[in-house]
């Protein structure tokens, strides 16, 4: 049996995502910054693509940006806050420690040009609560960028109650939905929203394309120079065939959210109760406030690696936390920031399943798992000294 559990990386691309696509290639080739008829036949095919992604988001079609991805659309919304705070002598920022390294690495270069970051901790059930965020803004402050959905734990944060907080103190808020976007419910209004990034590829649309909203009366600035494309604000020729693509996923999904959160939620409780049988493991994150798709365990005494390799060998495909890192022998940095040692913290695994799963798939995970721990464990001479009480568990 083959199963697909790693959706958080990427998604497979839907049948109606992937037919609403081929026309474009075939007869509305134009570039929609052309003239003639052909070109304006794809303009209008991109400007319903924008307007059916900014009425998934609760936003205006004018607000939506197309990028290359989320990273792309973090990075240009950071940067953005961070030009326009420091024309007003503001160059404070606030984020959390656990964010994806696409907000964390450009934080990383903005602090070397002069500002001051600061990340807050991350409580063990991976919440940032609004009151927190409240008390870190200072007069001083820019920015406040917090991911709407944790890649690797799943975790939900309390967007609205940030992003009201935020709309109070008058600083800008940015949020990396790339997670959320297809799996919950966004309004951008409602929920206080300045600027937020999607990603097609997390909700069965192509890869290599995603979204920056970005509330107007915000100048966004430029990333990439060279055209008029994107009201000037992304040059570049639009990639049509995937913006269509990812405008019908979006609208698939959001159109299905409550039923396919409903299932999923349903896998996804039985597959943590299955996995929690296993001495000495645990859960990662809030079980309450999570993803519908994401479960997130550390198993004490193995590495990750082989986890997931003698998993692959039974056809099982999931990973250890973000494919954006998965080249690194380093600990997840999210699962350090919620508190977990770096011993245990190697031993994660992460599950990310979809409407596509089924429980006869969620079974045999639950079958595979403990067997291949249970195999690792054997070979552990780690696992040998907690056996033997010569070192102490830590879970």
């Amino acid at each position: 049996m083959l199963v697909y559990a790693d959706n958080a990386a990427t998604t497979k691309i839907s049948k109606s995502a992937l037919d609403a696509m081929m026309p474009i290639f075939e007869t509305y080739y134009g570039n929609p910054s052309s003239l003639h008829t052909v070109g304006q036949e794809a303009a209008e095919k991109l400007l319903e693509a924008r307007e059916g992604v900014a009425k998934n988001l609760g936003a205006e079609a004018r607000e939506i940006y197309f990028t290359s991805g989320g990273s792309e659309a973090d990075n240009q919304a950071i940067n953005t806050a961070a030009i326009l705070g420091a024309r007003k002598g503001k160059k404070h920022i606030i984020s959390t420690a656990f964010e994806h390294h696409a907000v964390l690495h450009t934080l990383k270069k903005l602090e070397k040009q002069g500002y001051e970051i600061t990340l807050l901790d991350v409580h063990k059930n991976g919440i940032v609560t609004a009151e927190e965020v409240k008390n870190a803004i200072r007069e001083d402050t820019c920015l406040v960028t917090i991911m709407f959905a944790n890649n690797e734990i799943g975790t939900v944060q309390p967007i609205a109650e940030i992003g009201a907080v935020c709309k109070e103190k008058g600083v800008l808020f940015h949020t990396d939905a790339v997670q959320a976007a297809g799996h919950l419910k966004i309004d951008v209004k409602e929920m206080n929203i300045d600027m937020l990034s999607i990603s097609a590829h997390k909700f069965h649309g192509p890869k290599g394309i995603g979204a920056l909203y970005c509330r107007k009366g915000i100048l966004l600035q430029n990333l990439i120079e060279g055209g008029a494309q994107e009201r000037g604000k992304r040059a570049g020729t639009e990639n049509l065939p995937a913006i269509v693509g990812m405008a019908k996923a979006l609208d698939d999904a959001c159109k299905n959210i409550d039923k396919n959160a409903k299932y999923v939620s349903a896998l996804r409780d039985k597959l943590i109760a299955g996995l929690s049988t296993i001495e000495h493991s645990v859960v990662n994150g809030d079980t309450v406030n999570r993803l519908p798709g994401n479960v997130n365990m550390c198993f004490e005494g193995i590495e990750g690696e082989s986890l997931l390799l003698l998993l692959d060998m039974k056809g099982i495909e999931a990973s250890s936390g973000s494919a954006c890192t998965s080249g690194s022998l380093d600990p997840s940095h999210v699962l350090l920031a919620i508190g977990l040692p770096h011993e245990v913290a190697h031993g994660s695994l992460r599950l990310s399943i979809c409407e596509e799963n089924t429980e006869e798939e969620i079974d045999y995970i639950i079958k595979c798992v403990p067997e291949v721990v249970e195999y690792l464990r054997g070979m552990s001479p780690v696992w040998d000294e907690l056996t033997k009480g010569e070192i102490n568990h830590v879970i």
